[in-house]
């Protein structure tokens, strides 16, 4: 998939909206898929993107996060970690079957469908540029970060 046009989707996002990626050409996007609304390892994730939020904007830079929670979930999971950008809900797991992030995991000793988290860098014309798979959140943001500005340079 690198170097690929990125899969297109649309999907309903926080706010009444509705995000479609083919629509955000122009823009350096990322796209990260986490688990669940307020747990602590999204929370964590999610909050390391809204403080460096203002970095990438300056960067010509989008950041969306997909999970399979409900609109509902995500408006509140937005409004109380005051998130800047838009949470996009994938009940289905339409995109995260495009994107393949399903995947079986162990959770209290018994196997789960569930999402691997996972991050996507999108660029201006829409080609994916980088992936990360198996995330783990520790420095994740910054590490983004630092691609943003790699592609804003070519």
């Amino acid at each position: 998939m690198i170097l690929e046009p990125a899969p297109d989707f649309e999907l309903k996002a926080t706010g009444e909206k509705t995000f479609r990626l083919s629509a955000s050409l122009g823009k350096n996007i990322v796209i990260y898929f986490y688990p669940k609304d307020d747990t602590p390892g999204c929370t964590d994730e999610s909050l390391q993107f809204r403080d460096l939020y203002a970095r990438f904007k300056e960067l010509n830079c989008e950041i969306v996060g997909i999970s399979r929670d409900s609109i509902k979930s995500h408006d509140s999971f937005k409004e109380k970690l005051s998130l800047p950008f838009d949470l996009l809900s994938d009940p289905d797991e339409t995109v995260c079957e495009l994107y393949g992030v399903i995947k079986m995991k162990n959770m209290y000793g018994k196997q789960v469908r569930g999402i691997e988290r996972s991050t996507f860098v999108v660029d201006t014309k829409g080609i994916l540029q980088k992936e990360w798979r198996g995330v783990k959140v520790p420095s994740h943001a910054e590490e983004v970060l630092s691609v943003i500005k790699e592609l804003e340079k070519s």
